[in-house]
C-alpha cells in the first residue's frame, strides 16, 4: 500500500502473536528504528499518514476508513444505537474477553477496522467483530458467521458461555443477559460504534504520542467490562495520574462521551471538573458541534492533563 521505502504503523493489531508481558503488539508507536521512512497514525514521527495521503491522494481511502488519516467527521447516531451498543458489549464482554483470557491471561481488546477484536494470539489468530458479523481469523484464513448470539458465537470461537468467569473481578461489569437471545444489532448503528472506537483510538493513541518522558503511559486498550477504549497516563505519586477514555454510552449517559477519571479525587475545584464521578467529561453533542472534532477532543484531553500537572488549562 505504502510506496517503497516506507513502513508503516496503525492502530489495529496484526500479526505476528506477541509473547511478552502484554501478549499484544503495539500497533501505533515508532518501536525500533528501520532503515525505512516509518509511516505513523500521531505526530510521534516525521511522516504521519496524513502527509502521506496528501502526497498520494491513492492512500486517502485506504487511511480514511481506518481513522489513520483524511479523518471523517462523526455523524448523528441512528435510532437502534443504544440497543446495538447492549448487544456488542455483551459479545465484548461474555465472548472475545474471557476467549483472550482463557488463552493469554490478558482481557484487553482493541479498536479494528469496522468494530473491535481481540489481538493476535496463538499461531496468529484473532477474533473480531465486523458490523453485523463475528470473524475468526487464522493466519490468511478468514471464517466468518452472522451475529445470532451471544451463546452461537461463543460455540463459534469454541467457548461454553459463563456469566462469571475471570477470577480478578471487575469493577461494574455488565449484567448478563439471556444468551440465546437474539442479538439486536443495526448496520448502521454498528458502524457509528466503530466510528466511535476508531476516532478514540485515533485521539488517544495521539494524547499518548505527546506523553513527557516524567509521564508514566499504558497501551491504549478497549477494556471489556466499560466497552470503552482508554488510556492511563501522568504520575500517581504527585496525584497526577488519571484515566484518559471515550465511553460509547452507558447507564449514566446513553450517548457517547469522552472522560477524564483523576485517580485522585480530592481537589478537583476547576469548573473543567464537570462530571458526577469525579472527572471531566465532553459528550457527543459537543463533538457533534465542533468544527474540527479530533482537534475538540485532543483540546478536551490535554486541558485535563494540564491541570493534573498544576499547570494553567489554556
Amino acid at each position: 500500500m505504502l510506496p517503497v521505502g516506507y513502513e508503516a504503523r496503525v492502530l489495529e493489531p496484526s500479526p505476528p502473536a506477541v509473547l511478552d508481558r502484554w501478549y499484544a503488539d503495539d500497533p501505533a508507536v515508532p518501536g525500533e528504528k528501520s532503515s525505512r521512512l516509518l509511516v505513523t497514525p500521531t505526530t510521534a514521527s516525521a511522516t504521519t499518514w496524513d502527509d502521506m495521503a496528501k502526497r498520494h491522494p491513492s492512500l486517502a481511502g485506504f487511511a480514511s476508513e481506518r481513522w489513520l488519516a483524511s479523518f471523517r467527521r462523526l455523524e448523528a447516531l441512528p435510532p437502534d444505537f443504544e440497543e446495538t451498543r447492549g448487544s456488542l458489549h455483551q459479545l465484548a464482554f461474555f465472548v472475545l474477553a474471557p476467549l483472550r483470557s482463557v488463552i493469554t491471561g490478558r482481557i484487553g481488546l482493541r479498536y479494528t477496522k469496522g468494530g473491535f477484536g481481540t489481538p493476535f494470539f496463538a499461531t496468529d489468530e484473532q477474533v473480531r467483530i465486523e458490523g453485523t458479523s463475528i470473524i475468526w481469523q487464522m493466519r490468511a484464513t478468514a471464517h466468518t458467521v452472522p451475529l445470532t448470539s451471544v451463546q452461537d458465537a461463543a460455540e463459534f470461537v469454541g467457548l461454553v458461555h459463563r456469566d462469571s468467569w475471570f477470577s480478578g473481578g471487575f469493577h461494574d461489569p455488565p449484567l448478563p443477559e439471556d444468551p440465546t437471545r437474539k442479538l439486536s444489532v443495526g448496520p448502521a448503528a454498528a458502524a457509528a460504534l466503530a466510528d466511535w472506537f476508531g476516532f478514540a483510538t485515533s485521539v488517544l493513541e495521539e494524547l499518548r504520542a505527546g506523553a513527557t518522558d516524567d509521564e508514566s503511559v499504558s497501551r491504549v486498550q478497549l477494556w471489556p467490562e466499560h466497552f470503552d477504549p482508554a488510556v492511563e497516563l501522568g504520575d500517581s505519586d504527585q496525584g497526577g495520574r488519571a484515566s484518559f477514555g471515550a465511553s460509547p454510552g452507558d447507564a449514566m449517559y446513553s450517548e457517547p462521551y469522552l472522560y477524564v477519571s483523576p485517580w485522585n479525587k480530592h481537589d478537583l475545584v476547576h469548573s473543567y471538573w464537570n462530571a458526577s464521578f469525579g472527572g471531566a467529561m465532553l459528550g457527543y453533542p459537543e463533538l457533534l458541534a465542533a468544527k474540527d472534532q479530533r482537534l475538540a477532543a485532543l483540546g478536551f484531553f490535554e486541558a485535563g492533563r494540564r491541570l493534573l500537572r498544576g499547570e494553567p488549562p489554556d
